[in-house]
């Protein structure tokens, strides 16, 4: 890796003290995974993070390309700082991630001030591109067609002590007609088994309790192995988890996104076989209309869906299952849209995430006849959330009495001083707000509590902790710089640049 940044190492030490930068990220929790290496490769080549509220030497902008309003707000930012450039000239500003991978060119005219274009597919590259931006005095675009280094092997600053996302594949096969991932994160690329694990036992081993796979489409893992020679297993995901249930020290194991047309019964055996896989699952939905679906190419019907909840409910029947919708997509009717409030009403889902369709230039889906008013949108949206909010709220009424073992977390909920209260995660993934009682509780500890109250967000448990257990993960919580830096163990040598992981 010393030789990927050795041209940043001197951009961020030439002036005699460290340059300092700060990662603004939008999008998923695959962005903010790639901020996490994003920090670890700018503090590799001698960056340190600006303090809270500080202006920062180096801004970058880990973008997302999926929704418009994302678009909106990263310009909106971009002419925000265009007068502190004026002002400051050496100060630099680095656009990467899925909308930098689309617009290219177009970054650069809408915000000329910008010092740093980058694609999905090179953040490794980044403090190069910053030194040489420095250097040259001018703009460096450079965005690869096809992945350079699969992102695990770069250096990262992890967020948090006791809980870690681990990519097992990056890109997708899918192409829904709605979404403009694969064009931009290019076809699935999966990394092996070997080397997942060899990263999870690595994370253990410095105090986390908890790990998130993480994949545009995790349960079609093993699709196509990054090393040669290695053909697809069906059964791959299912025995990856298994594999983490073995790991000594691993607490957790939970895992995001799976897609309806691939989820097998051998993944819901291994989740109910393997202790540590948490009894929580995000499950696509995108719209309860089968006419819909055929057009938003999801290869899935509703008959399927729910076959799929149910079997799960049956294997784990404490899950906790969440959900994405889509309101408005082109064409949807007002029959549709109330065959997606059935199955919601049927699902019981714990939680949704609920998204207004957004026109995205790129995808099929854009051009398509049908485009739903703004107005009919926003009133079947709210009619969505009202519906899902009362069932979330009966759900969760229904934890109430229940013990609940509880990962401390830190950042999660709103502050409540008055109360003393903290935030932990269940093991379902419910977040719950408790008291602490007598315990001197940090996060990354894990205590017990009785849940006494409920909304449709969050669980209160106000009673204090009935038990608490003091962990590596606290301790490297209470011990820790700011940010936990790790290099990660390369089971197998890098493939070379020559040999693309991907395409588009």
């Amino acid at each position: 890796m010393a030789q990927e940044v050795t041209a940043g190492t001197t951009a961020g030490r030439s002036s005699g003290c460290a340059r300092t930068y700060q990662v603004r990220t939008y999008g998923c929790q695959m962005n903010v995974h790639d901020s996490e290496r994003l920090a670890g490769l700018l503090e590799a080549a001698g960056y340190q993070r600006a303090p809270e509220g500080a202006d920062a030497d180096v801004v970058v902008f880990n973008t997302c390309a999926v929704r418009e309003n994302a678009e909106d707000k990263l310009y909106g930012n971009l002419s925000h700082l265009a007068p502190r450039k004026r002002r400051n000239p050496d100060m630099q500003i680095a656009v990467g991630g899925c909308l930098a991978q689309k617009d290219r060119d177009e970054v650069l005219r809408k915000a000329p001030w910008v010092d740093v274009v980058f694609g999905t597919h090179n953040i490794g590259a980044l403090p190069a591109l910053l030194e040489r931006a420095r250097h040259n005095n001018t703009a460096q675009v450079e965005i690869a067609e096809a992945l350079q280094q699969f992102p695990s092997s770069l250096p990262t600053v992890r967020e948090s002590a006791y809980s870690a996302w681990v990519s097992i594949s990056v890109g997708c096969n899918n192409r829904c007609t709605f979404c403009i991932v694969p064009a931009l994160r290019g076809k699935e690329v999966d990394r092996s088994p070997a080397d997942i694990l060899a990263e999870v036992r690595a994370l253990v081993d410095t105090g986390v309790l908890e790990i998130t796979l993480l994949g545009q489409n995790v349960n079609a893992y093993g699709v196509s192995f990054a090393d040669p020679g290695l053909r697809r297993h069906r059964g791959a995901f299912a025995e990856l988890l298994r594999a983490c249930g073995r790991i000594d020290g691993l607490e957790r194991v939970r895992f995001t996104s799976p897609h309806p047309a691939e989820f097998t019964d051998d993944v819901i055996e291994a989740m109910a076989q393997t202790p540590n896989v948490c009894p929580a699952l995000h499950m696509p939905l995108q719209s309860g209309s089968d006419r819909i679906l055929r057009a938003m190419r999801r290869s899935y019907r509703v008959e399927r869906f729910l076959s799929i909840i149910d079997r799960v409910r049956q294997a784990l029947p404490h899950a906790a299952i969440t959900t994405d919708v889509i309101v408005g997509f082109p064409g949807e009717t007002e029959e549709d849209f109330a065959a997606t409030l059935d199955v919601v009403r049927q699902a019981r889902f714990a939680g949704a995430y609920t998204f207004q369709y957004s026109r995205r230039p790129g995808t099929p889906a854009a051009e398509l006849s049908g485009q739903v008013p703004k107005a009919v949108v926003q009133e079947r949206y709210e009619r969505l959330v009202a519906v899902q909010e009362e069932i979330a709220l009966a759900e969760n009424r229904a934890q109430i009495g229940r013990t609940v073992e509880l990962l401390v977390a830190t950042g999660e909920g709103r502050k409540d001083d008055h109360t003393a209260r903290m935030s932990g995660r269940a093991r379902d993934g419910r977040l719950v707000h408790f008291r602490p009682g007598a315990y001197p509780v940090r996060p990354g500890d894990v205590i017990t509590t009785v849940v006494t109250g409920a909304a449709p967000h969050y669980l209160l448990a106000d009673a204090g902790a009935v038990t608490h257990r003091r962990t590596r993960a606290g301790d490297a919580y209470e011990n820790r710089a700011p940010g936990v830096s790790l290099g990660m163990p390369r089971v197998r040598p890098p493939l070379s640049h020559a040999q693309p992981l991907g395409c588009t």
